[in-house]
Formats: C-alpha cells, sequence, structure tokens
C-alpha cells in the first residue's frame, strides 16, 4: 500500500506490515523540554493561544523533528479543545493547570450539553492538521487525537484535573444515566473531531484514555472501554485509498488489554507498567503495540537508555507490529540529548529484530 509519505515505517508498523527497523515518535514530543517550545510559548503568551494559532501550533509540531529523526509527527493540541468547545470555558491557572469555569454538576448542567459545530468551534484544530500536513510535505505521518470521553467526562465534571475523580466518581454510581449522558454526547463529539482532522490531513489517529486506569473492572467497561468502541466504529477507516489506524491508549489500563484490543482499533497503546512481551502473546495477532519505556528511563544516562531499549525491544522480539513510544509524555525536565540517544538506540538496536 502506498501512504503517501516517504518514511512510512510507522503507518507499516501500526498495520503489522513488514519494516526495517521499529519506528519511534514520543508522547508530547513537542513540549517544555525542548527550549526553542518554551520560546514559541513565550512568544504566543499562553498556552490557549499556542493551541489556538495554526501558525504556532505548525512550528511547534515540526520542532522535535527538526532535532530528532522521529517516525511520526503529532498534532499539537490539548485534549480540552472538546469540552472547551462545548462551552465550559478552558482556562489554564498558573502552575494549577486546566480549570473549567462552568464545570458539569448539576443535571441542568448535563442536559445542555450539546456536540460543537466543529467545522466552527474547531476550525483551529482542523486548520492546524491541514498546515503541518502540508508543511511535512510527506517526509512522515501526521497522528491526530483526541481525549477519551471518559477522561474528558473526569475534566468536565471534576471542573479541572483531579487526584481522586470523587465527583466523578460520584456522578457515575449515583446518578448513572447522567453519566450515561454526557460519555454519549461527548463520544458524538469526539467521533466528528477525529473524522474532522481526518478529513483535514490525519493519517493516523489516537484515542487517549488518561484516566481509565482510575475506574474497577466493570466500570471500566461500562464508563470507558464502551465509548472509546463507539468512536473507533465511527471513524473515517480509509481516505483517497488510504488506510487510517486507530490508537487506543489507557494508561493504567493494562489489566483490560484484551477487551482493548477487541474493539477494532489497529493498535493498543501501552504504559510502562505492563510487559511488552506479555502483551504480545495476549493481542499481537489481532492489534500492534505502540510503547513502552518509562519516560523517568530518560532521566538517567544514555547507556542506561540504550539498556532499557533493548529490554522492551527484546520482549517484544521478532518482526513487525511494533511502534516504540514512552509509557506516558516525556517529563519536561528530561534533556533534550537523551531523548536524542533513545531515538539513536531504537533506529539501531531494533533493525536485528525485522
Amino acid at each position: 500500500m502506498n501512504f503517501n509519505v516517504k518514511n512510512d515505517t510507522f503507518l507499516r508498523a501500526l498495520l503489522r506490515q513488514p519494516t526495517e527497523y521499529t519506528p519511534l515518535w514520543m508522547m508530547r514530543q513537542a513540549g517544555r523540554y525542548l527550549p526553542e517550545y518554551c520560546a514559541t510559548r513565550k512568544r504566543a503568551g499562553s498556552f490557549l493561544n499556542l493551541c489556538k494559532s495554526p501558525d504556532m501550533a505548525t512550528e511547534v509540531t515540526l520542532q522535535p523533528l527538526e532535532r530528532f529523526p522521529l517516525d511520526a509527527a503529532i498534532l499539537f493540541s490539548d485534549i480540552l479543545t472538546v469540552p472547551d468547545a462545548m462551552g465550559l470555558g478552558l482556562y489554564f491557572a498558573e502552575g494549577e493547570g486546566p480549570k473549567f469555569e462552568r464545570p458539569l454538576r448539576t443535571e441542568a448542567d448535563v442536559m445542555a450539553l450539546r456536540v460543537p459545530d466543529i467545522g466552527k468551534d474547531l476550525k483551529y484544530v482542523t486548520d492546524a492538521v491541514s498546515q503541518i500536513r502540508k508543511s511535512l510535505n510527506g517526509s512522515v505521518p501526521l497522528i491526530g487525537f483526541s481525549g477519551s470521553p471518559w477522561t474528558l467526562g473526569c475534566y468536565m465534571v471534576e471542573g479541572g484535573g483531579s487526584d481522586d475523580y470523587a465527583k466523578v466518581k460520584t456522578m457515575m454510581y449515583k446518578e448513572p444515566a447522567l453519566m450515561h449522558h454526557i460519555l454519549s454526547v461527548t463520544a458524538e463529539a469526539v467521533t466528528l473531531y477525529l473524522n474532522a482532522q481526518i478529513e483535514a490531513g490525519a493519517q493516523a489517529v489516537m484515542i487517549f484514555d488518561s484516566w481509565g486506569g482510575a475506574l474497577s473492572h466493570g466500570a471500566f467497561h461500562e464508563f470507558s472501554l464502551a465509548y472509546t468502541q463507539r468512536i473507533v466504529d465511527g471513524l473515517i477507516k480509509e481516505k483517497d485509498g488510504v488506510k487510517i489506524p486507530s490508537i487506543v491508549f489507557t494508561k493504567g489500563g493494562g489489566l483490560w488489554i484484551d477487551s482493548i484490543a477487541n474493539i477494532g482499533c489497529d493498535a493498543v497503546g501501552l504504559d510502562w507498567t505492563m510487559d511488552i512481551g506479555i502483551a504480545r502473546q495476549k493481542v499481537g495477532h489481532k492489534v500492534a503495540l505502540q510503547g513502552n519505556i518509562d519516560p523517568t528511563v530518560l532521566f538517567a544516562t544514555p547507556e542506561v537508555i540504550r539498556n532499557e531499549v533493548e529490554k522492551v525491544l527484546s520482549s517484544y522480539g521478532y518482526g513487525s507490529g511494533h511502534v516504540f513510544n514512552l509509557g506516558h509524555g516525556i517529563s519536561q525536565f528530561t534533556n533534550p540529548d537523551n531523548a536524542a540517544a533513545l531515538v539513536a538506540a531504537v533506529h539501531e538496536l531494533s533493525r536485528k529484530y525485522h
């Protein structure tokens, strides 16, 4: 299959086709660990301005690719653009992370929730996707993404990040119909949003279920995975004769890898708590796997990084179907030289497995 990119290793690996080496990209690869990102962020004046300017979003998306020979670019944006477009009033409190002015606390709040007009309210994202795709000029594929309904729902009910998810879990257990309403509307919004990114030029899409691991076994399947599956079912699977792969990442979701692999996605992202070899034994004939080195390894020396890379690669073993990544986002305190050491080690050491 011709993917219309010079380096299609990432896309081939997602579809478990043969590759010469294991491709990699890094979660949050465009971000605060890069001095050039910090300079652009300063120029933007705020994180939201940066997200909402297609020019600047393009600039920071491309920065890590100018520095490292990564195998994919990922749209620079934030998962909370969707609830913001739904009218919850996203803002960033200095040093406190994202907050919402109008969280969903009452039945009236929940019932007023509407699917946003993606073409209008999220045009800045699709404009950025088009611009990035054009700027990449066919060098590597572009990944689009969204948060999962459960993860977005957590922020929407809590009003920001949370340590215990007490408000959202209380609603889930006490008022399940309200929680299902939030998730249903959000799943519809996310499906339209990801499809709009695909139409604008995204060549693969990823769903981040960052808080799925906070749930019990039963609640995960009912309140998180069921809605992720709804999105996967509704995604554009092919554009201009080229397949558009989908990746689902649930932080803390290793326990449920069998269930996640059954929802129709092309790849499952793993955090660092699960052995990738065991994951492959369980689901490797169904999906590709993405991950899963502990991002904190990047605080060690290049020698340690190289050894840890080898452990992940040898655990996965021979053959295709592996996209190397971190088990979660790269820390802002990472030395970019260590990120370079990771990329070099993966590209060099993985060849013997292909």
